[in-house]
């Protein structure tokens, strides 16, 4: 009796392994929001139970402990996830949507019959602004982005119309957490926002070693864990939600950042800690358990991988190539280098960065440098502001004038010096090093068209690239689509009319 109830489960074992084989592979893109490689569990970082659905689906799963974001910046990294192509390569370099027509993810699974889906960041993660969703959800249906109760219950939502429809899915969530405003207990929490399954305290923050340890650090480090906690929550809600449906099995599932952390020399930087993602993968087919710390992949291997999933194929290239083999455990060729560009932030002029690495030192070109320009972004919390503003830190004068202005070129060890903190730039025991990721980096140049290669190949004339900079470098709006300009447009007349009417109000 023992011996047929085994013999019938493993029959029916293998009937839905092989339905699942002939089935349409589902994908789900779960995103984070500014998640920092060293607040992960995966890299080795003393931080108490800070990510543990995560670090379980990580190791039940491939993780690639050499990933990395190629622009880490919101939007453009996002369009980079979504095109496979890097910014210079579809004119999207900073936060500008799609002018020049690509292949998209979504554009290419709609066209194959399958539903599309996507929870948060609509605006950020949707290049072509003509491209119309399946199933749609934003901001303030997600509790400002940050309630895992309200992700769960639309992703089950979603999942339950794939079935009805009897269609695969492409489904993109992106978690609004831990992007700045970070959860902080003693203030007031946004309207549907909840509370994370873990709070931590200044004392209990590992202080990674870009940032000084000073109290003003500790303590938006903390509110930042808790975000980073609630992450975890979300992400933990969307996969039992999955696995409530039915669906885990037959569905590819990716998990990565768009970015690293919302903190100086992080986000927004061309530095291992800007850079440098968690990115774990489930796949059918997977080699389960699976670490690579040999391959250097990126988000612009994302669509490649994909299509080669899914057997779907477009006759256009991508700048990306596919990580399926990576994912069962192989070792291939090829994947040395990766390379990052920064060309807008949201705010202020081009600050054109370049960056090329190896597993063992990364290379980085800053032509903005010798501008004179004062480098800022919206990353910094008070950071910068209460150093800078106070002399009792004046031990960390040094690294905030740094952070403002930087130097033409960088050289790092990314071994001994993950976090940046000594260039080795003039050092000639490692001028082999460095003419060598130059080359490669110029190459890469070269061969994208990059509009920074003339500020590259004139780096030792400040004024020569200063005049490049000015005068040559693509300007914002050049690279924007007529509708996106219009929309500006308007956003600036209904400010316009609301100063109007407030100096009107005041009058009388």
């Amino acid at each position: 009796m023992k011996n047929r109830i085994l013999i019938i489960l493993s029959l029916i074992l293998s009937i839905s392994i092989v339905k699942a084989q002939n089935e349409p592979l589902n994908i789900l893109l779960f995103t984070a929001d500014d998640l920092g490689y060293e607040a992960s569990g995966t890299f080795g970082r003393d931080i108490p139970d800070l990510t543990p659905n995560l670090d379980k689906f990580a190791h039940e799963g491939v993780r690639f402990e050499q990933a990395h974001t190629n622009t880490p910046i919101c939007m453009p990294s996002r369009s980079i996830m979504a095109t496979g192509l890097y910014g210079v390569s579809s004119g999207m370099m900073g936060f500008m949507h799609m002018k020049k027509k690509v292949p998209t993810t979504m554009q290419t699974f709609q066209d194959n019959g399958y539903l599309t889906g996507i929870l948060g960041k609509v605006n950020h993660s949707t290049p072509d602004m003509k491209f119309e969703w399946d199933f749609v959800h934003d901001y303030g249906e997600l509790g400002a982005g940050r309630s895992p109760s309200k992700y769960a219950a639309f992703s089950a939502e979603f999942f339950e119309r794939c079935k009805a429809e009897n269609k695969p899915f492409y489904f993109m969530v992106n978690s609004h957490d831990p992007h700045r405003p970070f959860f902080d207990p003693e203030k007031k929490m946004k309207k549907g926002e909840e509370h994370p399954s873990k709070l931590y305290s200044p004392d209990e923050v590992e202080v990674p070693g870009y940032l000084p340890d000073i109290a003003q650090v500790r303590y938006e480090l903390a509110c930042y864990y808790n975000s980073v906690r609630r992450l975890d929550d979300t992400f933990n809600a969307v996969i039992k939600a999955l696995r409530k449906a039915g669906l885990y099995e037959n569905t590819m599932i990716v998990f990565l950042s768009d970015n690293g952390s919302a903190f100086p020399f992080a986000k927004a930087n061309a530095y291992v800690a800007s850079t440098k993602t968690p990115f774990y993968i489930h796949h059918p087919s997977m080699k389960a358990g699976h670490k690579d710390d040999v391959h250097m992949v990126a988000e612009v291997d994302l669509f490649a991988t994909f299509l080669d999933a899914t057997g779907i194929k477009i006759k256009e290239e991508t700048d990306g190539k596919s990580l399926m083999p990576l994912i069962k455990g192989k070792k291939q060729k090829g994947w040395d280098y990766h390379f990052g560009e920064i060309d807008y932030k949201i705010g202020g002029k081009a600050t054109p960065m370049r960056s090329v690495d190896n597993k063992r030192f990364r290379y980085i070109f800053n032509p903005w440098h010798m501008t004179g320009y004062r480098y800022a972004n919206s990353n910094e919390g008070d950071i910068l502001k209460t150093i800078e503003n106070n002399e009792e830190y004046s031990a960390c004068h040094n690294w905030a004038e740094f952070y403002r202005h930087r130097a033409p070129e960088e050289l790092y060890d990314v071994v001994n010096d993950p976090d940046a903190t000594n260039n080795l730039i003039d050092d000639p025991r490692y001028q082999r090093e460095l003419l060598e990721l130059q080359k490669v980096l110029r190459n890469w140049m070269v061969d994208k068209k990059d509009p920074a290669l003339v500020m590259f190949d004139n780096r030792t004339d400040a004024q020569k690239v200063t005049e490049l900079w000015q005068n040559e470098f693509p300007a914002k709006r050049s690279l924007m689509p007529e509708a996106q300009l219009e929309e500006i447009r308007q956003k600036a007349e209904l400010k316009k009319k609301k100063r109007n009417a407030e100096k009107q109000k005041k009058k009388h």
